[in-house]
């Protein structure tokens, strides 16, 4: 008979990974819809529908789910492309807002990699 082993208290690391990646997401989301809305908006707004597939992440990373930290590793590249365009193709606020964009996109990836490789390894040990 097997025995599952039982979760332990995330480590330091883990606990920094988790807290950079909700921080990134919450920031990124919070950067998107002030761009659009307020900052420097195009068209009517519209465009802050973008953030609505980043919601729901806050609480799944929040609560250290393995499936949300894999998903948003891939979508962020989204974010990123969208900011390394606009970035490119924008003047004024709209490129430094772009920058930003992907800076926290890149932390955000950075840091739900870092979760993914911990929590891997953590497991492999096991």
């Amino acid at each position: 008979m097997s025995t599952v082993p039982e979760r332990t208290e995330p480590t330091a690391a883990e606990q920094l990974s988790r807290n950079l990646a909700v921080a990134a997401v919450v920031a990124l989301i919070l950067l998107c819809l002030a761009w659009e809305l307020w900052l420097a908006p195009t068209g009517r707004g519209t465009l802050a529908l973008k953030v609505l597939p980043l919601l729901p992440a806050p609480l799944g990373l929040w609560r250290y789910r393995m499936y949300t930290y894999r998903w948003v590793a891939l979508a962020i590249w989204l974010y990123v492309l969208e900011g390394l365009v606009r970035g490119t193709s924008e003047s004024g606020p709209g490129q430094w807002l772009a920058l930003g964009e992907v800076a926290l996109s890149v932390v955000a990836f950075t840091a739900c990699t870092a979760q993914i490789r911990q929590r891997l390894a953590a497991a492999k040990t096991a």
